[in-house]
Formats: structure tokens, C-alpha cells, sequence
């Protein structure tokens, strides 16, 4: 089968370059290949009763099928490039900026309409921060929420489904050609392209260090995040997440000097599990509907760890770690804070009686037979001084889940337009190293999407 673009993974990236390019009306013979399910059929088998914890299926339906990982995340787009990724790096701060926007357009257009748009901007917390050692990110935060999120994506596919071949549930071998001949290699078949996009997000990182080792394009080493989810009483953080809703805020540690920060914050919302290449890891979601939310808040603090000589592996590295903690609890693990610092392991009963009720069932054990010392010891740094300004946090039955890890794919060499080395094959969203965000991918995908139409037009 012969096609004029392929598109490899069905994430923000994936999407919005098949709604610019159906957009435009060219005539366009366009193919997505997504490993995972149609949106209606991605439902994780843990409800709670009969399945209480991650089975480890063969594809998980929280990070595979249309929408990527980010379908049941929090609906979270931020505005900004001061975090999220580096794509103003290579297309411009300005124009970075303004596809962002215009991405936030579509989601409106789609069902977003009504959720609220949050800014840093004029708020006395960043002050309250810098009074103690803490550094506020200044960005607009559009918070769609996980179900209103699922209502966009939705509307997505639909506009999407008469226009463009979907391939679900289809896994992609490899990627074989070069300058403007290309073939996917699938199980069952091969099908060829002029150009291809490859934009399987972070969870095919793994796979697309194949696609680059056989294609012999550039790569270098990126870092890996690894941390904990933090759940505590909503009221605590309610100050910050009422005005800000997603506050990214960083701190530098007093004995290491590493950085320390929040991530992901999920306010009334849930803890959830990953599952990533097979190991277990930790997120968390909320919802816009008031009907959904819970009394609690979770949120990410991450410590970001670069290797480069001798040993490069960063995702490596995590995975370790991760794999440790799948050991020890049978997935992730939980522990009160105050057990943490008193150096002892968190059991079912302390967790019982604890103040805050879980949302995940989680192993109650003991972290620091998990994470490395210099990143705990920060972790700790971190909610002592989030305690200044969020009276609470540091509570002794604040919950700590391990291990939460992000995995980022090595950073593919890729020009100003995300075009690889050989001319027509394209590798954005996450899985390309530059971006890290729903927004920054989605922007991406845009981007791409217009310059492959100027030079069908030329």
C-alpha cells in the first residue's frame, strides 16, 4: 500500500499532524499507525475490587492507543517555554509560543470550551516562593481535565476517522529508506511513503533507538527524571492550585545542589499506575467533573539525572531503579513521610490510620531501600520546603508512591523543520528528546504538518 505521509504513533504529535494536513484539503493519502486501541477500546483492566494493581498487559491501555499517554493524564497544556521541552530551540521562541496557542484554539473548538485558563502572571506566590528558596515557572496552564480531555480526543477521531487510515492495535517493526522512498515494516505487511512522521512518545523510546541505530541517525544521550508521587489533603496545596491550578516550582537543594522539582500536580484528583516497557511506575490524573474529584492532591517531585561518560544510559538507569521497586512491593510502593524520616518501613496498619486515605492501593514498604540516597535526601529537602509556603506538606501522613520515573528518548539530531538527516522522515513529539509536554508535542505535530504541505506545494 502506497501512501503520501505515514504517521507512526497516534499521541498529540501524531494527532495534530493529521488534522493540519487533512486541513487542508490536499487530497492528501495519509496513513497513522498507532500500537495500542481506538480511544472507546483503551480501558485498563484495575477497577478497584477484582483487579486492584497493574496485570501487565502485552500493550497497556493508560499509555498505548489514540491519544497517547497523555489521553488519561490530567489534560494539562502549558503555555510556555520555560518548560515542556526545547522546540522554541529549533522553530523560534515566538512561533513556539503561537502554535501552542493555536493548538489551545482547537481544543476549545473540540469540547474544550468552558475549562479555565490559569497564569502565573500577578500572583503573590512567586514572591512567597523566592522568600523561601523556591523558584516559581512563569506559564498559562489550559487544564482541560482527564474527562473533558477524553471528550476532545474523541471529537478528534471523528473529524479524523473518513480522512485518514488508522492502523490500530499495530505494531510497527521497523522503518527501512531514505530521501522521500520509505517502507513501515509491520508484522503482517509493508507500506510505503513519500514522507514519514515517527511520533511514538516516550513509551517507544526503546524502539526508536532501533529505527535511528538502523537508519544511522545521530543521537545523543538525554536525561532521565525519577522521583516520587506526593498525595496529601487538597486543602493543604488549595491556595496554590486555586489560582495556579499547575504549579511548577523548582529548588535547589542545600547539599548536593541538585534540583528538586514539582511536576504533574493533580489537584482533588487520583494516583494511578504506569506501565512502561513492563515496569510498574506511578502518575496521576484529575478531572474537571466536581462529581470525580477526591479530597486529596497529588503531585510529582523529580530529580532529573544526565549521564554521559563512561556509562550513557540514562533511561537504563531508571528503569533499574523502577525494576527494584516492582521487586520489593510487587509494583509501587507506598510510605507515610513520617516513616520515611524516622528510617522505618510503612505497613498496612500505619497506612490504615493514616490521616490521608490512599487512592492507589499500593505496597506500604520502605523507599529508601529503593531510591539512590543523594535523590531521596533531596526529595526530603524539597517537601521541608515546600512545608514554608504549603503548611502541611511535610506532615507525617503525607504519602509518598514509588518510584515515579520519566523516561526521555536520546535526543534525535533533527533540523530546524525536525527533518532527520535523511530528507522526508520527521521525528517529533517526545519520542524526538525535544519536547517533554501534551502542548509542546501537539505544537510539533503543527509544525511539521505545514512544512510538509510547502513542499507538496512546491
Amino acid at each position: 500500500m502506497k501512501y503520501d505521509v505515514i504517521i507512526i504513533g497516534a499521541g498529540p504529535g501524531g494527532i495534530f499532524t493529521a488534522y493540519e494536513l487533512t486541513k487542508a484539503n490536499k487530497d492528501i493519502k495519509l496513513a497513522v499507525f498507532e500500537l495500542g486501541y481506538p480511544l472507546g477500546k483503551r480501558k485498563c483492566p484495575i477497577d478497584g475490587k477484582k483487579v486492584k494493581s497493574c496485570i501487565k498487559c502485552p500493550t497497556c491501555a493508560i499509555m498505548s492507543g489514540f491519544g497517547g499517554a497523555g489521553a488519561f493524564s490530567d489534560g494539562k497544556y502549558n503555555i510556555t517555554n520555560r518548560f515542556g521541552g526545547t522546540l522554541y530551540q529549533h522553530i523560534g521562541s515566538v512561533e513556539a509560543i503561537d502554535l501552542m496557542r493555536y493548538v489551545d484554539d482547537i481544543n476549545l473548538a473540540h469540547g474544550g470550551e468552558g475549562t479555565k485558563l490559569y497564569s502565573t502572571a500577578n500572583t503573590d506566590i512567586k514572591k512567597r516562593c523566592l522568600e523561601n528558596g523556591l523558584h516559581l515557572l512563569d506559564a498559562k496552564v489550559r487544564h482541560l481535565g482527564t474527562d473533558i480531555n477524553y471528550v476532545v480526543l474523541e471529537n478528534l477521531y471523528n473529524e479524523l476517522k473518513n480522512k485518514v487510515d488508522f492502523y490500530f492495535n499495530t505494531s510497527v517493526d521497523s522503518v527501512s529508506g531514505v530521501c522521500g522512498d520509505y517502507k513501515v515494516h509491520t508484522k503482517d505487511a509493508v507500506y510505503s511513503c513519500d514522507r514519514c512522521v515517527i511520533s511514538v512518545g516516550r513509551s517507544g523510546s526503546k524502539w526508536m533507538e532501533g529505527v535511528c541505530k538502523s537508519l544511522d541517525i545521530p543521537t545523543k544521550s538525554n536525561r532521565v527524571d525519577i522521583g516520587v508521587r506526593v498525595e496529601l489533603p487538597a486543602v493543604v496545596f488549595s491556595h496554590l492550585t486555586d489560582e495556579l491550578y499547575e504549579s511548577k516550582i523548582v529548588y535547589r537543594t542545600e547539599k548536593f545542589e541538585d534540583l528538586v522539582r514539582t511536576f504533574c500536580m493533580n489537584p482533588n484528583g487520583v494516583v494511578v499506575n504506569e506501565n512502561t516497557n513492563g515496569i510498574v511506575t506511578v502518575n496521576g490524573h484529575s478531572y474537571e467533573d466536581k462529581s470525580k474529584h477526591t479530597e486529596n492532591t497529588n503531585f510529582a517531585l523529580l530529580v532529573s539525572k544526565h549521564f554521559s561518560e563512561p556509562f550513557k544510559d540514562s533511561n537504563g538507569y531508571g528503569e533499574s531503579i523502577a525494576k527494584l521497586s516492582n521487586m520489593l512491593g510487587g509494583g509501587v510502593i507506598v510510605q507515610r513521610f513520617g516513616d520515611l524520616v524516622r528510617g522505618r518501613r510503612s505497613n498496612e496498619a500505619r497506612i490504615n490510620e493514616s490521616y490521608v486515605t490512599p487512592t492507589l492501593a499500593a505496597t506500604p514498604g520502605d523507599l529508601s531501600l529503593v531510591m539512590p540516597k543523594r535523590i531521596l535526601d533531596g526529595i526530603i529537602e524539597m517537601i521541608y520546603a515546600l512545608d514554608k509556603i504549603a503548611p502541611g506538606t511535610a506532615n507525617d501522613d503525607t504519602l509518598l508512591y514509588g518510584v515515579e520515573v520519566k523516561f526521555y528518548n536520546m535526543e534525535v539530531e533533527i533540523d530546524n523543520n525536525l527533518q532527520t538527516k535523511h530528507k522526508g522522515l520527521y521525528v517529533i513529539g517526545d519520542c524526538s528528546g525535544v519536547t517533554h509536554s501534551l502542548s509542546h508535542a501537539s505544537a510539533s505535530g503543527v509544525y511539521v504538518a505545514r512544512h510538509i504541505l510547502s513542499t507538496i506545494e512546491q
